[in-house]
């Protein structure tokens, strides 16, 4: 969470007051082998009544006896599996789950393959896997009460171990418990609606409504910074995302004083001091272009009043010997490389005003470009410091070179012997002004066969070369000329697919915004030729509301804010027409 960790966040939040745990998990629980009779019977009643076995960190600490778990677990709770969803008769199965997912304690009587285990390596955690797949797979084909009783049970269980001491049995129940699915597979209907309800929460503490009987805010202080970071957290963990960055804006922080927010988040870091810029996902677009234009102005202006003597003076270097002929080259050299640099950098100036102004730009960058752009998000007081040095990927170059993407891709799921087949080395060629020159990916590239073994690092060097080395002196140029507009530490707040939408604006059309913000001039949005007009425009293909949007703002692209924002003016020109 941007820097902090969970201890972190737990000390920011007021302390969570959990129900001393039941009285049964004082009894001794533990696991003992093999009975005769209904294998899931007899090895839920183990669980409770086994009265040997080595102590394990967590029995040293509640007093419960742990002795290793049964090897034939696995095959018997398949067994008893089986038997429930044949008979429909699910007690069994759900006193195991209940019981199992209770506390640490009892996930570890469960789990782990001895009750003294080593915990040595991250390789060997000393659990089960198998059994917590078989487990974790079988409790899908539960009916939902049991399923959400194991939920309510690993909630509570986390409740219940919030503070205290973290032991290697505490590690190894994290370790359990996090690879519950049923949490990763909600639809995205239920968990849109979730993110609505945090969201709502948020908007009705900082703008409640008349008539709202909500607690006052000294003693509700918490609730927003914990809602804030219960939806970072549902923002973060989900891969592939199961909702687009969007559905977690907050339309309500669009109209708070969100640069005191900015201020508050400049002024204390990662401190106790909330502030919802710690916290970027939440701000929508439109809410970071006016800190991006606002922190922008005063950045200017402090750069405006500030004396660069060093603008005085050309730093050349010459030989005592040699001194009008190498003036000379040093001049003429120097502007071959600035004429090419001034020409990157004016793009990446123009490109950082249309962001400033709120202008479109019909311009189509590759996503990656725009992510080199926050690569750092705020340009470095070195100007010969590296920029733009993004980690680029194979999806990366599939947007701007497909072909050689493929290529490599062939490569690298290639079946046979690539350095016979290939006879390829860590060098490339490439062609410059009608001339082919060769470049070592790596230090005595060209001795260096690709193979088996070395073709991922192969394609990677390949990719970063492209797209970052290469390019790396006309990029830093573009750049500086793009940060020099929209200096603000703001631009840390931004995702790439939003700087994007910042210089793009976003191809979504909703003409009925545009006809609601729309002005007259001699008209009035109930005469018969204004409604005549939107009557014909709504009826447009998108094509032609597009080529509509081009000719009278010049960009069919929408700014950020939507249609409503953008100035458009009906106006009525008294000149006859009979010629």
């Amino acid at each position: 969470m941007d820097g902090e960790t969970v201890a972190v966040d737990r000390d920011r939040l007021p302390p969570i007051h959990t129900p001393t745990p039941p009285g049964r998990h004082t009894d001794h629980q533990a696991r003992g082998v093999k009975q005769p009779g209904p294998s899931l019977g007899s090895f839920i009643s183990t669980l409770r009544t086994h009265p040997g076995g080595p102590r394990s960190a967590v029995a040293m600490a509640t007093g419960l006896e742990l002795p290793p778990i049964c090897s034939d677990v696995s095959r018997d709770f398949q067994e008893d599996m089986e038997l429930a969803l044949q008979t429909g008769d699910w007690r069994q199965v759900r006193e195991f789950y209940l019981t199992t997912f209770s506390s640490f304690v009892e996930v570890n009587a469960a789990f782990k393959r001895e009750a003294n285990g080593a915990f040595d390596t991250i390789d060997d955690s000393g659990v089960n896997t198998e059994f917590i797949n078989t487990v974790y797979d079988a409790l899908q084909n539960t009916p939902p009460d049991i399923q959400k009783s194991v939920l309510k049970g690993i909630i509570n269980s986390l409740l219940r171990e919030w503070k205290g001491p973290r032991t290697k049995d505490d590690l190894r129940a994290y370790f359990i418990l996090l690879q519950f699915s049923v949490c990763s597979t909600v639809p995205a209907r239920r968990f849109s609606q979730l993110v609505q309800r945090l969201l709502h929460l948020i908007s009705s503490r900082l703008v409640p409504s008349e008539g709202d009987e909500l607690p006052p805010p000294a003693k509700t202080s918490w609730w927003i910074p914990s809602a804030t970071k219960i939806l970072n957290a549902a923002n973060s963990v989900s891969f592939p995302a199961i909702l687009s960055f969007t559905d977690f804006y907050s339309v309500t922080l669009e109209h708070v004083d969100i640069m005191e927010q900015y201020r508050t988040w400049q002024r204390h870091g990662n401190s106790n001091k909330f502030s919802f810029c710690q916290y970027p996902f939440i701000l929508s677009s439109v809410v970071k272009k006016e800190i991006i234009q606002r922190d922008s102005e005063l950045q200017m202006l402090r750069e405006a009043r500030r004396v660069d003597m060093n603008i005085l003076f050309l730093n050349i270097k010459v030989r005592r010997s040699q001194l009008l002929h190498d003036s000379l080259e040093e001049v003429c050299l120097h502007t071959r490389r600035t004429r090419t640099a001034i020409e990157f950098q004016l793009v990446g100036t123009l490109m950082g005003l249309a962001v400033y102004n709120s202008i479109a730009l019909d311009v189509h960058f590759p996503l990656y470009c725009y992510r080199k752009l926050l690569t750092p998000p705020t340009a470095p007081c070195d100007q010969n410091a590296p920029v733009g040095m993004a980690t680029a990927t194979l999806e990366d170059l599939q947007q701007i070179m497909p072909e050689l993407a493929h290529g490599l891709e062939e490569l690298l799921n290639y079946e046979g012997n690539v350095e016979e087949d290939f006879y390829l080395t860590f060098q490339i060629l490439q062609e410059e002004m009608g001339v082919v020159r060769s470049y070592n990916l790596k230090p005595g590239g060209d001795k260096i066969p690709v193979n088996n073994h070395n073709r991922k690092e192969y394609v990677q060097l390949y990719i970063d070369y492209l797209l970052n080395r290469c390019v790396s002196r006309q990029f830093s140029a573009f750049y500086h000329g793009f940060h020099s507009v929209c200096a603000s530490h703001a631009l840390m707040l931004l995702r790439c697919e939003e700087v994007e939408m910042l210089v793009c604006g976003s191809p979504d059309l909703d003409m009925n915004a545009l006809q609601k913000a729309a002005q007259y001039e001699g008209y009035t949005k109930t005469d018969p030729t204004v409604r005549c007009f939107w009557e014909v425009v709504m009826g447009l293909p998108l094509e032609m509301q597009k080529k509509l949007l081009h000719f009278t703002t010049g960009s069919d692209r929408v700014p950020v804010g939507g249609l409503a924002n953008l100035h458009f003016k009906i106006s009525k020109i008294d000149v006859s027409t009979d010629w």
